[in-house]
């Protein structure tokens, strides 16, 4: 599972890639048409996450570790990981847990759910 993990993870390093370089055009490939993400604040499309990076770069810098993948089928992959992020604008880091559902797209992957859980107390 090692090399899934490591394909997939590339992915989603894509994408955080994007938000910091404020490149919509690269977060617009990464994400299926009728991608769906499931955030603290409610439930955003592809093209609201796109549209936030209009005024530029949304994140500052960002650290991705913890990554697991779990094979749902022959063609998608569900990853888990812990992202540590700075907004752009801002001082304080973040955490949170993430978890993306990616679809095999022919040679790469495409980026069809995403949802991200604000870091809290361990669980026992």
């Amino acid at each position: 599972m090692g090399d899934l993990l490591d394909e997939v993870m590339a992915m989603e390093r894509g994408i955080w890639a994007a938000l910091a370089a404020g490149d919509a055009r690269s977060l617009r490939a990464a994400l299926a048409e009728d991608f769906e993400g499931v955030y603290p604040d409610g439930f955003a499309g592809r093209e609201v996450l796109i549209g936030a990076l209009a005024t530029g770069p949304t994140v500052a810098d960002y650290d991705l570790s913890q990554g697991r993948v779990r094979p749902i089928g022959a063609d998608h992959a569900l990853l888990a990981y812990h992202a540590g992020f700075l907004r752009s604008g801002q001082t304080t880091w973040k955490a949170m847990r993430v978890s993306s559902l990616w679809q095999r797209d022919g040679a790469g992957w495409i980026n069809l759910f995403s949802q991200d859980t604000p870091e809290g107390p361990p669980v026992p």
